[in-house]
């Protein structure tokens, strides 16, 4: 089922899946299939490559996108360059490593910024991120330039492979 090259999106019920999906869409995490292995920025280990048995979780549901323009060596080894960076937990442009969005867009470099976004369609900033920049001793960066896994999964360069599958799909 998983080809090398493909993109998953994650939809998940953690809170802070809820709240990334609350703020930009669909979407609270993406990784990418290279080579047998699954490679993304995690906020618990920073940038890893996991087997995939590792990396599907039952509560989650996964879409499939594929970049048909994919170089698959040049974007696995740019990939394996970031081994081992930390997580970037601030979400900031220039915070250090990684968040899941932003590791994808520097090993394949096709996406755009947008402003970053951290309401829940009633305020501009929920009271999750609110609390979430509270405890990091940070300004929430809003409207910052950045990245998030719904913008990725609307770029016009990506096609839709398969929607909504469970961890069993794979």
């Amino acid at each position: 089922m998983l080809e090398n090259g493909d993109l998953i999106f994650v939809k998940d019920l953690s809170d802070m899946g809820q709240a990334i999906q609350a703020s930009t869409g669909n979407y609270s995490h993406v990784a990418i299939f290279l080579d047998g292995f699954i490679y993304h920025a995690s906020g618990q280990a920073g940038v890893i490559c996991q087997k995939p048995a590792e990396f599907f979780e039952p509560t989650h549901l996964y879409d499939l996108y594929v970049y048909p323009e994919l170089e698959a060596d040049l974007v696995k080894e740019k990939a394996c360059q970031h081994l081992g960076a930390p997580y970037n937990s601030s979400f900031y442009p220039d915070g250090s490593g990684f968040y899941c969005s932003q590791y994808i867009a520097e090993i394949l470099p096709i996406f755009e910024t947008i402003p970053m976004k951290f309401g829940d369609g009633e305020q501009e900033i929920s009271d999750f991120w609110r609390d979430y920049y509270r405890k990091l001793e940070l300004p929430v960066p809003l409207n910052q330039p950045g990245t998030n896994p719904s913008q990725l999964a609307t770029s016009p360069l990506l096609e839709c492979k398969e929607r909504n599958l469970h961890d069993s799909d794979f």
